[in-house]
């Protein structure tokens, strides 16, 4: 590969909280050899040490960009350690273990097979904002070698995880969907030490995806895990993310559970032990998410969406725990603070075992009327200049407003939120109501605000 100090990166790929791109048009090889070299020269500087781990998930892009990213990496003088084939939570706990100046993920996450991308941290936190773009900044090249060395990490995690194993679930019966994703390398070993009966389907890792678009929380990618818990009679499904920071969690009649749900069943679980706990919900969470963990104790705070921003609000606010709608779930009371899907499912199976009834706590939201994540399609070159003009318009319409991230309304009877997506060409939408006939008011309202943006939004 020619190394050439004018570089230039498509701007597109440098996304809020990590960096995105199409393989081959908007993210190439080049760019992950720049992106290296840029990263340790940022490390060099600011720590004088230069100790970095790479990590990548199973898609088909990950060896090559690998390969580039640790020449980049090796060009700037770092020592790289190379874990190889990982989840991104793996790469995560190596960082900690190995206490390394910065690490590298190489994932495309739940984006389309086509795509690929880097999640990237120092030991001081995640890079986000100014951090990410920064990394575009074009430098003069001067090469001095570095080394490269390989650590087998996943047995290290594996024991890890399994010395938070304490509770006995042999009466449960759990279904496993990693979705040929990273995680199926980690759970082939990890259900042996697991009490109770698992199935593992879509196991092997094959970054085709060939069963199904990795995204545990579209009900459309879920067939399969809700067959097999109807055709084994399971208690519990579990399916995950390309890259396992993210789960979707089905119970026995193999309907999802959200993602704000499934953080105050954590939540509330969390409180026993430590009670006055902050707890951080997403700006998508139910309003009923933050009244339901402050009447039992808790200290509910919102935050803007995306894992960087959490675990830096996690710092910041010494919270516990937090959660997103998508599935992302961090522990800060006996983990490391970090998004860990498969943790998350441990600690779900421990509360289950002690006779938590999913049904009996479900029930909390019969009278609340909620839509799913709608992804309204907007082109990334637009879709913050349409945010700007829904702020326009609300601003003289509605009395509260929220702009922590995106609009969140509240109105008499509900809310509505608009914000824009940091990995998708797309505005995300959510709404809730005490009633159907006021959920479907909010939806006919919202649908107005944006067929006059000329957006279609179908539900």
């Amino acid at each position: 590969m020619k190394k050439n100090n004018k570089h230039n990166f498509d701007n597109s790929i440098f996304r809020e909280y990590d960096i995105r791109g199409i393989v081959g048009k908007t993210l190439t090889v080049q760019d992950s050899y720049f992106i290296g070299y840029n990263f340790a020269k940022q490390i060099k500087k600011k720590f004088n040490t230069l100790n970095i781990i790479v990590g990548y998930d199973g898609r088909l892009s990950s060896p090559i960009l690998e390969n580039n990213l640790i020449q980049g990496l090796y060009d700037c003088g770092a020592c790289v350690t190379k874990i190889g084939l990982c989840s991104s939570p793996m790469l995560y706990f190596s960082s900690v273990k190995l206490k390394a100046d910065g690490a590298i993920m190489i994932t495309g996450s739940h984006n389309p097979s086509d795509y690929n991308g880097f999640k990237i941290l120092s030991k001081e936190g995640s890079y986000y904002g100014k951090k990410i773009k920064s990394l575009s900044k074009k430098n003069n090249l001067k090469i001095s070698k570095g080394s490269v060395d390989y650590y087998n990490i996943i047995n290290s995690y594996i024991a890890k995880l399994v010395d938070t194993i304490s509770f006995d679930s042999s009466k449960l019966k759990v279904v496993w969907d990693p979705g040929n994703g990273s995680s199926g390398i980690i759970l082939k070993n990890l259900l042996k030490h697991i009490p109770g009966k698992h199935i593992l389907i879509n196991g092997e890792v094959d970054g085709t995806f060939p069963s199904h678009h990795p995204d545990p929380i579209e009900e459309k990618n879920l067939k399969d895990i809700k067959k097999s818990i109807k055709k084994n009679n399971a208690d519990i499904g579990i399916a995950f993310d390309g890259d396992c920071d993210r789960l979707g969690v089905l119970d026995s009649n193999g309907k999802l559970i959200t993602g704000d749900k499934l953080l105050l069943l954590f939540a509330l679980d969390l409180l026993k032990s430590n009670p006055s706990a902050k707890i951080i919900a997403d700006v998508k969470a139910s309003d009923n998410i933050f009244d339901e963990i402050n009447k039992n104790g808790g200290c509910a705070i919102m935050s803007k969406t995306g894992h960087s921003l959490i675990k830096t609000k996690m710092k910041e606010t010494n919270a516990l725990l937090a959660g997103e709608m998508s599935g992302h779930i961090f522990f800060a009371d006996k983990y490391y603070g970090f998004d860990d899907a498969l943790y998350a499912a441990i600690r779900l199976l421990n509360i289950l075992s002690e006779g938590f009834s999913l049904n009996k706590f479900l029930n909390k939201f019969k009278n609340i009327h909620s839509t799913p994540e709608i992804k309204v399609f907007c082109k990334d070159n637009i879709k913050f200049k349409i945010m700007n003009r829904v702020k326009k318009i609300v601003s003289d319409k509605y009395d509260q407003i929220s702009y922590l991230d995106g609009v969140r309304v509240t109105v008499s009877n509900g809310w509505w939120l608009i914000r824009a997506s940091n990995t998708q060409p797309a505005l995300i939408v959510r709404c809730e109501a005490n009633s159907k006939e006021s959920l479907n008011n909010i939806i006919n309202n919202l649908k107005v605000i944006l067929l006059d943006l000329g957006l279609k939004f179908n539900l």
